[in-house]
């Protein structure tokens, strides 16, 4: 197979992969449990919206389950939003992250998970585990409660 040689006009983009941290290693939160994560995440969650649009988060952990980082991924309507694995797993990877937890709340307060709900936690799995960075829970929270994926054997 003949190569041509490219043109001197041609431009190409440079991709660069750089993490800052705000905060020290000895400083992240440790994540040991359900329950850990989900009042982490009540932490980060807009609390004027959490029982009015629907918004999905994940956090970003290190092989030592403390956690390097959080991405507001979106917010959506009353009965959904948009979660992307790809764009989710692209900052995970980004950040450096050994295991990722993902969560979105029910507007209406109900944390049972729908079929939605259960696709795309086996979507975010089978990624996870392509790329060798595993999905340790996804989690459906309210400013009541939360359901985890892991403690109820969905995961």
């Amino acid at each position: 197979m003949k190569i041509e040689s490219l043109s001197e006009n041609v431009i190409v983009s440079e991709i660069e992969l750089i993490y800052k941290s705000k905060s020290k290693a000895s400083n992240r939160p440790l994540i040991n449990s359900a329950k850990d994560a989900y009042d982490l995440f009540l932490k980060i969650w807009d609390h004027n919206k959490i029982e009015l649009v629907e918004e999905f988060k994940a956090l970003f952990l290190n092989r030592a389950n403390k956690v390097l980082a959080f991405y507001p991924m979106s917010t959506g309507g009353i009965t959904g939003t948009v979660a992307d694995p790809r764009l989710v797993y692209i900052a995970a990877l980004k950040v450096g992250a050994c295991s990722i937890i993902t969560a979105h709340n029910h507007p209406s307060g109900n944390l049972k998970p729908s079929r939605q709900d259960d696709e795309l936690a086996t979507k975010f799995k089978e990624a996870g585990r392509f790329l060798d960075i595993k999905l340790l829970d996804n989690l459906i929270i309210s400013s009541e409660g939360y359901f985890s994926f892991a403690d109820e054997g969905v995961l």
